[in-house]
């Protein structure tokens, strides 16, 4: 089976990451009038809902042990307490605006389609899906067990967490939801939103192919707010959105659900392959184009592949030049990554910087590892030489700390133990470091996960490699290796 077409992002294709809410001068003072009265009114009830359904969530697994709480909740925690969250659920969207929610379409069952993929992904609100779907299970991010009404919520849900911080517990998810999905029905029906992040709904972002990975039927359900100024609303995410949409005498949402999608047994040996063409069948349906874009490591890109190289050139190349060194301001970023929209440069340093210029460091080497093009030790000796300010070939204490937090995309703080690991004879080598991160436990698994191993390894029979992020080397070894500082 062929892939279908993708757009990039142009002024045909609007930019899925970027956020605007166009309001008329009649708009806004409509908004501030009925928002003044209906948003805090609106959340007060909501609040109460959620302060009820709290305690009801802590007893549907109040008593059980661990060996219990891993199975599927039965009995009367079930029948009770499942029926009574979904009417205290429904009655939360219910004050938030959501006076009704159309159902198009028939929903699977379990035996039909195990998982629900809905898109597109625009904000919290977009949970609203979970009402017509009878909660189904979802996936959610580990740190949002720590929030308030929240953690027991995905409790009672029993959803599969995953931390963005700890390479070990994405394994640990696909391991379990591939155990969910091919249960036969011991498990209940899951829901899960391919795109992996919120959009502002104007294109379809590429799908993550974690629901696909299991090779079983999805059904493929469409999210829809036919306001048009509520669906710009809550595109934009966080209390925005939730602003706006509470500032509406209703909000209008449509949950569509499209027939099950069968993988053929090329997509059930390729996930990637099935994951685009189902995103292509719900761009289709929704009449939106379908886009290579992703967001990963916290930057909105664009496919990663070897059309990204010359933006790597440059990033090096204004590195190397001297007194400008690795700062950048939005205005010379938009110029070094080859993009036509400067607000979405402006997106980018204000996710990695609090001042008016970025340091290219940590972009340069985020991107390189997700081109996929890039393996791990030229990943580690431009990164090496990168924050080996003074040239001496061996790092500090305070710059191997910028420079693996540059490499692993978060705050590094406690990194004191590497360093004494890595410093042989009181220094810090590119060897040494190489070395330590190689034989490590928990860096290695970062290396073995996310950065293409150096040697390319055995062949697919008809000759393309492809890679996790969906570009193809020609099949006599990789597109590019990292050059510029050796």
């Amino acid at each position: 089976m062929e892939r279908l077409g993708c757009h990039s992002a142009t002024q045909e294709y609007p930019h899925p990451f970027i956020h605007e809410v166009k309001l008329t001068r009649a708009q806004r003072i409509r908004g501030v009038i009925l928002g003044s009265v209906l948003c805090p009114l609106r959340i007060a009830m909501t609040a109460l809902c959620f302060l009820v359904m709290w305690p009801v969530a802590r007893l549907r697994l109040a008593g059980l042990s661990e060996e219990e709480r891993a199975r599927p909740v039965e009995g009367w925690r079930r029948r009770l307490l499942h029926p009574l969250m979904l009417w205290l659920s429904r009655l939360a969207f219910f004050f938030l605006g959501f006076l009704w929610v159309e159902v198009k379409g028939r929903r699977a069952d379990l035996k039909e389609a195990p998982v629900l993929v809905v898109a597109p992904h625009s904000s919290f609100l977009d949970m609203v899906a979970l009402i017509p779907t009878q909660l189904a299970t979802v996936v959610s991010r580990s740190e949002n067990t720590g929030l308030p009404v929240v953690g027991a919520l995905l409790e009672f849900n029993q959803s599969v967490m995953v931390s963005r911080t700890d390479p070990e517990s994405r394994k640990k998810a696909v391991a379990q939801v591939t155990e969910r999905l091919t249960s036969d029905g011991y498990w209940p029906q899951m829901l899960m939103f391919p795109e992996g992040t919120t959009t502002n709904g104007s294109a379809l972002i590429k799908f993550k192919p974690g629901a696909f990975l299991a090779g079983l039927p999805v059904q493929p359900v469409l999210l829809r707010y036919p306001n048009q100024l509520v669906s710009e609303a809550v595109s934009k995410g966080g209390g925005e959105a939730l602003w706006h949409t509470t500032s509406q005498l209703y909000t209008n949402v449509t949950v569509e659900f499209l027939p099950v999608y069968k993988p053929s047994q090329e997509e059930k040996s390729d996930p990637n392959l099935y994951a685009d063409n189902v995103q292509k069948l719900m761009a289709k349906a929704l009449g939106l184009p379908s886009t290579d874009y992703v967001m990963e490591g916290r930057v909105p890109v664009n496919k990663l592949g070897e059309e990204d190289l010359p933006a790597l050139d440059r990033m090096i190349d204004r590195c190397q030049s001297g007194a400008q060194g690795f700062k950048a301001s939005a205005e010379e970023l938009t110029s070094i990554l080859g993009l036509t929209d400067g607000q979405m440069a402006a997106t980018v340093c204000d996710i990695y910087s609090k001042d008016e210029v970025v340091d290219l460091r940590p972009i340069y080497l985020t991107v390189a590892a997700l081109s996929g093009c890039v393996g791990f030790k030229s990943l580690l000796h431009t990164a090496f030489t990168l924050f080996d300010g003074q040239g001496r070939g061996s790092l500090s204490a305070e710059e191997l700390t910028d420079l693996m937090a540059a490499l692993l995309d978060f705050p590094q703080r406690h990194t004191a133990e590497l360093h004494a690991q890595a410093s042989g004879r009181g220094r810090l080598t590119e060897e040494s470091l190489q070395r330590v991160l190689t034989t490590h436990p928990t860096y290695r698994s970062v290396a073995d996960e996310y950065m293409r191993p150096e040697e390319a390894g055995p062949r697919p029979a008809d000759g393309e490699a492809v890679n996790n992020n969906g570009s193809v080397s020609d099949g006599n070894g990789p597109l590019r290796d990292n050059k510029k500082f050796e």
